[in-house]
């Protein structure tokens, strides 16, 4: 049987219907007449109820599920990460060069052990909510599987435990019909795969494609063990220098160090995202998308969306205190630049494993539509000023294991079509 899956959006799926349009016509016959002459030899040589076992009943083709080019294009489908069972991750050099001092005797204190049960109760309650309300706003919502992350593991270059499948916008990007797993960078990441994989082969069993990149060693070789860090201004003069926990030994990047705006993704080299990465995604998307490598005035680069965050076609948030470096190449491209205001979240709340700057971290349910959180009310003003409602949810103790809702969120599907925003 000649089977055709038209693919949703975009010039793939334009240029898929135009190639069957051109060749149907001289390829049918051929094949037909290979197709007869096959089975009418198999026919001669089989019983005649093998012919009978030959009809199968066929569904239609269906939508491939999977269909994403950019941050604001209407929300269809989203994966939603769990905090059940997190734990702290094993305080190793790279967890060292991607936190802050004042947390290092909590990770030396807590690695391999949950994070506190009371805080990680509220998270989990939070999540509970942010799902709730983003099925309210018309949202499909899926979760990865619990899984016990407390189990410790060895390969032949490391031992460690695990950590959580809280954040999935850290290991899955999903590019027009495609999701890619990324090759990240923490060995107590090393198997957060496994939450996501039944999601993943459902999609793929539906039309989506799938593609791991390629699986780092996390051998000693990609860390510098020596890396220098005692204060802040030690972070600034070596991330200024281009120096990071990560060497260039194999590929490593986190999903979360690149930003999508149609045809042009943004990625920043950070503390999980070496430049070897980086070229494979070059590499593997051309030449139907463009990688751009920008950068800031970052002291710990990791992750790019509480720092540079696109919300609408030629619209960013660029944050106040990390500049781009690169800016005027968005303002001379006619894109307006908006600093969000400085988040109000209070100094005595944990921050584990990440800045107050979630407060930026949002998801945008469609171009007019944003998830905020609650407690923000100077940056629901800054989009309220900017003709965007502002879903109201709070996640605070969520925001305490290192993500915001952007973070917190992949986003499968979205109604839009593949289009170039940057010029």
């Amino acid at each position: 049987m000649l089977r055709v899956r038209c693919l949703r959006g975009g010039s793939r799926g334009a240029e898929a219907a135009h190639l069957i349009g051109a060749l149907l016509g001289r390829s049918v016959a051929g094949w037909a007449q290979r197709v007869f002459q096959s089975t009418s030899s198999a026919a001669a040589a089989q019983p005649q109820h093998a012919a009978e076992e030959e009809h199968v009943t066929e569904s239609a083709p269906q939508e491939c599920p999977v269909c994403s080019y950019n941050e604001w294009d209407p929300l269809e489908e989203v994966i939603v990460g769990r905090a059940e069972n997190a734990h702290v991750p094993p305080f190793t050099v790279e967890v060292k060069a991607n936190t802050y001092e004042k947390y290092w005797p909590f990770y030396q204190k807590h690695g391999g052990q949950s994070f506190p049960a009371d805080h990680l109760k509220k998270a989990v309650a939070e999540i509970e909510e942010m799902c709730n309300i983003l099925r309210h706003e018309g949202v499909v919502v899926r979760r990865p599987e619990p899984i016990d992350w407390s189990l410790e593991y060895k390969t032949p270059d490391f031992s460690s435990t695990g950590m959580y499948a809280a954040m999935p916008r850290d290991i899955l990007i999903v590019v027009g019909n495609e999701i890619i797993e990324a090759p990240m960078a923490w060995r107590a990441r090393f198997f957060e795969y496994r939450a996501y994989r039944p999601l993943i082969k459902e999609y793929f069993r539906k039309g989506a494609k799938w593609t791991t990149a390629p699986k780092p060693t996390m051998a000693d070789e990609l860390y510098d063990q020596d890396y220098p860090i005692r204060t802040v201004e030690d972070r600034h003069k070596l991330a200024a220098q281009g120096k990071f926990v990560t060497t260039e030994h194999e590929p490593c990047f986190d999903a979360a160090d690149f930003i999508r705006a149609g045809r042009d993704l943004f990625v920043q080299r950070s503390q999980v995202t070496n430049y070897m990465g980086i070229e494979w995604m070059r590499r593997h998307l051309a030449p139907d998308y463009k990688v751009h490598i920008i950068s800031f005035k970052d002291p710990n680069p990791m992750h790019i969306d509480a720092t540079f965050n696109i919300i609408g076609p030629g619209l960013v948030l660029s944050n106040p205190d990390r500049p781009c470096r690169q800016v005027d190449m968005f303002k001379k491209a006619g894109w307006t630049v908006v600093k969000p205001p400085t988040p109000l979240i209070p100094d005595d709340h944990p921050l584990w494993m990440s800045s107050k700057w979630l407060s930026m971290n949002v998801l945008m349910l469609d171009e007019k539509r944003v998830m905020v959180d609650a407690n923000e009310s100077t940056i629901q003003k800054m989009f309220e000023s900017l003709g965007i409602q502002t879903i109201k949810v709070n996640i605070r103790h969520a925001n305490s294991l290192g993500g915001g809702f952007h973070c917190w969120t992949t986003d499968v599907r979205r109604r839009g079509t593949l289009q170039s925003y940057f010029h």
